[in-house]
């Protein structure tokens, strides 16, 4: 057997952006460890958070980020708001049920509406657990507006 001239495959690595949410997603166990420690109200820090992370946003994805939060507290207010892996997200019993990813945070083409295997949207043998959004127009709203009080339950 002659030993091949190839060169290995370039070594895999996190992104800088993956990094930086492996980070933030440290912190958040770190901050949601102390919170429970102290009694804190976690609904309402977590409230703070979200916010907080939609207000580092601009543009559409701002707009698309509070429209969904809106929507999450009128049509799914037993959902907790908090934030994962730096994202706002929206929990039950401690799981996290959906979650809006905003392009910036993985330079990607559009932003992700994505829900965990928590969301009850089970339907049939496949069912779709993400959603790209470039902006919310009425329409969408409505499906979003299904889609979180389906996951929600």
């Amino acid at each position: 057997m002659t030993p091949t001239t190839e060169q290995p495959a370039e070594r895999e690595t996190f992104t800088e952006e993956e990094r930086a949410a492996m980070k933030e997603r440290s912190k958040e166990l770190k901050t949601a460890t102390r919170r429970r420690s102290t009694k804190k109200d976690t609904r309402e820090e977590g409230e703070r958070d979200v916010q907080e992370k939609i207000a580092e946003l601009t543009g559409a994805e701002r707009a698309a980020a509070e429209r969904i939060h809106a929507i999450v507290a009128e049509h799914a207010p037993q959902l907790e708001p908090r934030t994962w892996y730096g994202m706002p997200a929206y929990a039950l019993g401690g799981k996290v049920v959906m979650f809006f990813q905003p392009a910036s945070k993985f330079k990607a083409r559009y932003s992700t509406l994505g829900f965990n295997d928590a969301a009850q949207l089970d339907d049939g043998a496949m069912w779709p657990v993400a959603y790209a959004i470039t902006a919310l127009a009425p329409a969408d709203e409505e499906a979003v507006i299904a889609l979180v009080k389906r996951a929600a339950g």
